[in-house]
């Protein structure tokens, strides 16, 4: 059994089409609901047959009946009629098992009239309910006192207190346990019936020996009389250590309380919970180090929190626990990162999880406590998790894929420690240089990139780079990845043995020439015509729409599909020419590069050699491998054959090569390498430029709305000064050094610097300094209300829509503008989409001319548009609103723009997850803006979104755009869209597509509908 609020399981009888339920029928059957039981939907049995089945003597039938009726009553049948039958027949059994099924009977049955009024018959029960407080079986007494605990009705209750009383002295500590829990329930809710009570149970507490016995008796002092907690606190504070965890539990929370309220007092109380930290409990661990946290900013007492925040992470198995203690870490190392620091190989514990979660948050804590006193530790430990993260994918290929993601996440790693101090990136460069050969290409190309970006910046790496990628040449099998190994190649083998060492194994790796055979071209030029004709006479049968790297779209033939299977195929056949088969396959692009790296180590090679015979033969050579991959890419049929682009540019570097010229060589040479500097120097200071906007936006923020921190801020700096002029102050005035001032008129308007006594985990010092005030400016305030009625009607009704992280709050304001009162208003609401109605708003009576707000919660299950719609039903008790019982109110759309927030990700990711979507939306361009820069800056400005594409890359004049956007939602969901737009030069108009791709229908739909209307109006 659970104890919960809800509405009964099966729905009522249905009214006829179009009339409306009557409101008091309704509010009758959303009562409230304590039990929870499984309900069989089967037939069950009708009202007779259980009267029948209750007058039975045979103890199984009367249990069989009682659950039936039982359940029947949970799902909104009634049955008044059996309540003189299960008195009569079920209550003089002594069963326990009918006993304990009485007990819940009592709990769901009616027992008051419709007057309101207790019904005869309780008095039988109250009698009944009185012997059971009396049985000689201490179960019997215990499961009456816990059912005691959920009655309502103080007239069935007061004649039960007396032998409630007696039940606080009896031998056995299940009965005086629950004997103090309904002692506590009837003093809250009918004080008059047990005034007593606290001094009653401050007797039981003295004298208690049973833990959880004392534990209930303390928690009734503490939320009932509370002075009478404290003194039994400040008496018993040295043993308190000794005490039960479920008895500790409830004096941290006592402590909390008393310190809010008495800041004064956390000296006395923080010694006390040092001694419990140690407990082996895990939950007493776990609020112990939140309560010091909230209670002082001691370095001593931060760290001996943070320490079991850590020990929690080693010592719980459940994932949920672990995340739970990072979130708290992270909150921790915001305020506190030098503790935190000294540390921080305790936090690196976490990644002993398989959970892929835990390792992310884990990472993220760690990287942002780097030091250069701990950074060797960090790197080593990391590097540690590759090794061993690459054992395990060896030995399971199941796990595999996540340790594909797990890798990523630990070279990003890497590879923020190696740009934020870079003497470690001799370390770390080799070892991940092994991922270069891995199976997963997210892994291998991650590595790539990072290299290639490392040794730029690095350059007294390159020469143990260019080594590395020599070994691993032969080995690796990703067409992306040997593109960047040719690049770097080509660019940092500078020195005579490097570059014959590159050349040397550019000619392994591609291995002897001709790349194809003779008989082979031949047949392939001779079937050129007849697939040319073969796909005329098809048209576009034989092709499909496939999804290319960059998000747009081609046209693939089924060659394709042949082509990428026999490269497939011919890579894992043989492990030592991987580059040759994919060139042969029909990979053009890496074919180009290749041709490019060559002739770049061939102009390399006159600068070494003196002799220009020998520069010649090197040229010749060369010259020989890229006229081999011209033939084999124009061997090739159909789509297969080499495209313009590779051809051309493979033709550029066998001029260069035939005729050398200073000027075309200082561009292969020197001016591909100056632009690829330049695009690591735009794009940091693109990353520099985010974050310092992101600091601005969150300057600018708390200055627009949580100023009055700054302005506390200045106010303590000032009275510390004044403190130091004023020396001799009164014994009154003077204050701890950490205690809290609050100064009502530096308060911002609308906000209570009272802490919250419910709030068990707030910060104390954060919410003094107004640091938690966010207060929103009215005219904004304004921009969110709706109207639902008009003027004219007899009820006007507006809503405020408040949207929070995971739910919608309606503060609707009902005026009744009619000459007369209103019975049983109710607000009727219903949602589409993913919106919830947690409760139905209950009814109230308006005056005229009073009005009443009403609010209602909606969760919200993802990120979509929803719309909330209703009316306002209420009862007519005058001519001028006889006819006017029900107003339907306007409809509520909720944007999705409350729950989308940029967000960036790398290219390889934003490619993988393009791949990976299965929701698309397709959006045509019609807009009236004519410059292609204005019109993205404008879709990126509507759609709350971040432009993934460089600034430099958007630069210029041109006529045509193509850009990625991307966002997340507060339920973690991608949203990425891709622009791709061109000015048409007939009419200077844009035209072009936006595409939308997502992992729910609801994101592409939405964002599509957003985008496809604020387009209309968007001028140029």
């Amino acid at each position: 059994r659970s104890s919960a609020v809800g509405q009964p399981l099966l729905p009522p009888q249905s009214e006829s089409p179009g009339a409306h339920p009557p409101v008091a029928g309704a509010m009758a059957m959303e009562r409230n609901c304590t039990v929870l039981l499984h309900y069989d939907k089967s037939a069950p049995p009708n009202e007779d047959e259980i009267k029948e089945q209750l007058e039975n003597k045979d103890v199984a039938t009367k249990i069989g009946a009682l659950k039936a009726t039982i359940q029947l009553m949970l799902n909104g049948e009634m049955m008044p009629s059996l309540l003189m039958t299960v008195i009569r027949f079920c209550v003089p059994c002594d069963d326990h098992v009918v006993k304990k099924l009485l007990l819940i009977y009592w709990e769901v049955v009616d027992k008051t009239g419709p007057d309101g009024k207790l019904l005869p018959e309780m008095i039988l029960v109250c009698n009944n309910l009185r012997n059971d407080l009396q049985h000689p079986n201490e179960y019997i007494r215990g499961s009456t006192l816990r059912f005691l605990c959920k009655l309502n009705e103080g007239e069935l209750l007061e004649p039960l207190v007396p032998t409630v009383k007696t039940n606080l002295d009896h031998r056995h500590s299940y009965v005086r346990r629950n004997a103090v829990l309904t002692a506590f329930s009837v003093y809250r809710h009918f004080p008059h019936l047990m005034p007593d009570a606290p001094e009653l149970i401050d007797k039981v507490l003295a004298g208690e020996s049973d833990v959880s016995c004392k534990r209930n008796a303390f928690l009734m002092l503490f939320q009932c009389a509370q002075e009478r907690a404290v003194a039994f606190l400040t008496d018993n504070l040295e043993q308190v250590s000794a005490y039960g965890d479920i008895f500790q539990l409830v004096v941290l929370e006592l402590i909390r309380k008393v310190c809010r309220a008495d800041p004064q007092q956390k000296s006395k109380y923080i010694r006390c919970i040092l001694t419990l930290f140690n407990t082996s409990s895990s939950a007493l661990l776990y609020e112990c180090a939140s309560t010091l946290v909230a209670l002082t900013n001691s370095p001593t007492a931060i760290k001996a929190a943070a320490s079991s925040y850590t020990q929690l992470l080693s010592a719980e198995s459940d994932h949920n626990v672990k995340l739970i203690v990072l979130e708290r870490l992270q909150e921790l190392k915001g305020k506190h990162p030098k503790v935190l620091q000294e540390m921080v190989m305790d936090v690196m514990r976490a990644l002993a999880s398989p959970n892929l979660d835990i390792r992310k948050k884990c990472l993220d804590i760690t990287l942002d406590l780097i030091t250069p006193g701990n950074i060797g530790e960090v790197v080593h430990a990391l590097k540690k998790e590759v090794a061993r993260s690459k054992e395990a994918a060896a030995d399971e290929e199941a796990a595999q894929g996540a340790a594909a993601e797990y890798n990523e996440l630990l070279i990003g790693a890497i590879h923020a420690c190696a740009v934020k101090f870079p003497d470690v990136a001799s370390t770390v460069v080799p070892v991940l240089m092994e991922f270069l050969a891995d199976a997963h290409q997210s892994s291998a190309v991650e590595v790539a990139l990072f290299v290639r970006e490392i040794v730029e910046v690095h350059p007294q790496l390159r020469k143990g780079v260019v080594v590395k990628a020599l070994d691993m040449l032969p080995l690796v099998g990703s067409a992306r990845v040997l593109r960047i190994c040719c690049w770097l190649l080509g660019e940092f083998c500078t020195d005579a043995e490097e570059v014959a060492r590159a050349f040397q194994a550019m000619k392994a790796a591609l291995g002897p020439l001709p790349l194809v055979d003779a008989a082979s071209a031949a047949a392939g030029a001779d079937d050129e015509s007849s697939a040319e004709a073969k796909a005329k006479a098809k048209g576009t049968s034989g092709h499909r729409t496939t999804v290319l790297a960059d998000g747009t779209y081609a046209s693939q033939g089924a060659a394709d599909k042949e082509k990428a299977a026999a490269a497939a195929a011919a890579a894992a056949s043989a492990p030592g020419q991987k580059l040759r088969d994919l060139v042969v396959g029909g990979d053009h692009f890496l074919a180009s590069v290749v041709a490019s790296t060559l002739t770049k180590l061939a102009l390399r090679s006159r600068t070494h050699v003196s002799d220009l015979r020998i520069a010649n033969l090197v040229a010749a050579d060369v010259m020989s491998i890229l006229i081999a991959m011209l033939k084999a890419g124009g061997a090739k049929a159909g789509d297969a054959k080499m495209d313009s682009d590779s051809a051309e540019r493979i033709g550029a570097c066998l001029r260069l090569l035939s005729r050398p010229s200073p000027q075309v060589s200082a561009l292969f040479l020197e001016d591909c390498h100056a632009a690829f500097a330049t695009m690591l120097h735009q794009r940091k200071a693109a990353e520099e430029a985010d974050r310092a906007a992101e600091r601005d936006a969150a300057a600018a923020k708390a200055k627009g709305s949580g100023g009055a921190a700054a302005i506390a801020a200045k106010a303590a700096a000032a009275l510390k000064g004044a403190e130091a002029r004023q020396p001799d102050l009164p014994p009154e005035a003077v204050r701890a050094v950490d205690a809290l001032v609050h100064v009502r008129q530096l308060k911002p308007g609308g906000a209570d610097v009272e802490l919250d006594d419910d709030d068990h985990d707030v910060d104390v010092a954060a919410l003094a300094s107004g640091a938690g005030a966010d207060q929103e400016d009215f005219s904004e305030r304004l921009k969110r209300v709706t109207q639902l009625t008009g003027m004219s009607d007899p009820v006007y009704a507006e809503a405020f829509v408040t949207v929070h992280q995971f739910d919608i709050v309606l503060d609707v304001l009902i005026v009744n503008q009619s000459p007369e009162p209103m019975a049983n208003l109710t607000l009727e609401l219903a949602t589409v989409g993913d919106l919830k109605l947690c409760e139905r708003p209950q009814a109230h009576t308006l005056a005229p001319g009073e009005s009443r707000t009403v609010r209602a919660n909606i969760k919200v299950a993802s990120t979509e548009t929803g719309i909330v719609f209703g009316s306002i039903v209420f009862d007519a008790t005058g001519p001028a609103t006889q006819d006017r019982t029900c107003i339907v109110l306007h409809d509520i759309h909720i944007d999705i723009m409350d729950y989308i927030s940029p967000a960036s990700c790398s290219d390889l990711a934003f490619r993988a997850m393009w791949a990976e979507f299965e929701w698309e939306n397709k959006v045509a361009v019609n807009t009236e803006i004519t410059d292609v820069n204005a019109f993205l800056e404008h879709v990126v400005k509507s759609t709350n979104m971040r432009c993934l594409t460089p600034a430099s890359a958007l630069g210029g004049q041109s006529g045509f755009l193509a850009a990625n956007l991307y966002a997340r939602s507060n339920f973690g969901e991608a949203a990425l869209v891709n622009v791709s737009v061109e000015k048409r030069s007939a009419d200077g108009k844009i035209s072009g597509y936006i595409r939308i791709r997502s992992k729910t229908q609801g994101i592409a739909l939405s964002l599509g509908d957003k985008i496809t209307l604020k387009q209309k109006g968007a001028r140029s």
